[in-house]
């Protein structure tokens, strides 16, 4: 006796909302590709110009090596006074946007609202108006970075406490503690390493960051492309991009071991 064929079974919900869910994001994506005309054949059409900027920067003029090393140390030195002024005032704004710690929304939700407003503000806008207030120079970039390190080191510490194991706050609340002692006690000691964290990937960041504020006067090895870029000296815009990655390696890789041992 033949086998009767199984009746097809009917696709189960949850996979038709997949389909359909990338059906619609790969949808959104050629439509953009579409809209921006970013096409492969835009993409074959710069290949040529392309390859002329590569061979122009290429070999790199090492020489220029003695003309921007105070100008990168400069911009180390920006990181590090910014990255440190952004997480000094992180460190109250991250309390205050957790909605563990103050539980009232109207305490964090206006203070979310402050850290996202300023989240959306480029750097080199920031940088722009420093500029325009301060005049040409590393203080600028420092400001700028300042308030950069502010969004990225309040998000992400808030986000953080708030993920914090519950039972030491429980522990600190049915003892009668205060404010101060809760924080103290209960979510300082379970956010400390990863506010470390934080601080020390925001410097690593900042440090590519400040590479190009100079391009709006705002001191740093930016004047340098700024100026290399103006005259068309690819060779040395090279140099400076090769000399800008190294220190950045040397920093993650030095940054990567403390954060090692911090967790």
């Amino acid at each position: 006796m033949s086998q009767l064929a199984e009746p097809l079974r009917p696709t189960p919900p949850r996979k038709l909302k997949l389909y359909f869910t990338i059906f619609l994001l790969a949808l959104f994506l050629f439509a953009s590709a579409y809209q921006t005309d970013s096409t492969f054949s835009e993409l074959f059409t710069g290949l040529p110009n392309m390859t002329g900027l590569l061979v122009d920067m290429v070999p790199p003029n090492w020489a220029y090596i003695d003309n921007i090393t105070p100008a990168m140390l400069e911009t180390i030195r920006m990181a590090v006074v910014g990255t440190t002024i952004g997480a000094v005032l992180a460190i109250p704004i991250a309390l205050l946007s957790a909605s563990n710690v103050f539980q009232s929304s109207w305490i964090w939700y206006p203070v979310r609202f402050v850290l996202n407003l300023v989240r959306t503000i480029p750097e080199l806008l920031l940088a722009a108006t420093f500029v325009a207030i301060f005049g040409l120079g590393p203080l600028p970039g420092i400001f700028a970075l300042g308030i950069f390190s502010v969004g990225i080191i309040a998000k992400l510490t808030y986000e953080a406490i708030e993920s914090i194991d519950k039972g030491p706050l429980e522990s600190m609340t049915a003892v009668g503690a205060n404010k101060l002692q809760w924080i103290r006690c209960a979510v300082i000691p379970q956010v400390s390493a990863h506010f470390i964290t934080y601080v020390l990937y925001t410097f690593e960041v900042n440090i590519r960051a400040a590479a190009i504020l100079g391009l709006v006067g705002a001191g740093g090895i930016g004047l340098y492309y700024d100026r290399t870029l103006g005259f068309l000296e690819y060779d040395k815009v090279s140099t400076i991009i090769l000399f800008t990655l190294i220190v950045v390696l040397i920093i993650d890789y030095f940054s990567g071991k403390l954060r090692e041992k911090l967790l």
